[in-house]
């Protein structure tokens, strides 16, 4: 299952999600059997205009991946919300101290 989240970016990105994978709600497509090739050539499309338009929206992609902790592959335009880090094989978020 192929899961990105667009969080403050253009609405081109939401047209083009949406005409390659599902919107289950505002901002978040999934597809449950996208190929890895699928899943290059959308992200290179997501990629380039982030850096065309200069946007400050944040695109967040989470995909299955075996080579990666927990077996999740992420990647990331623009600045992530959250910390994710990798400890002893797992992903977590890491809160900032109160």
């Amino acid at each position: 299952m192929t899961i990105v989240v667009t969080i403050a970016a253009a609405g081109r990105f939401r047209g083009f999600l949406a005409s390659v994978m599902l919107e289950i709600a505002a901002g978040v497509y999934i597809a449950p059997a996208m190929t890895a090739g699928v899943r290059d050539r959308v992200w290179g499309v997501l990629a380039q205009w982030h850096a065309d338009l200069d946007d400050d929206g944040v695109i967040v992609m989470a995909y299955p991946d075996r080579d990666m902790p927990g077996y999740h592959g992420l990647r990331f335009l623009g600045e992530p919300p959250k910390e994710i880090v990798d400890a002893d094989g797992v992903y977590l978020v890491r809160r900032s101290p109160a």
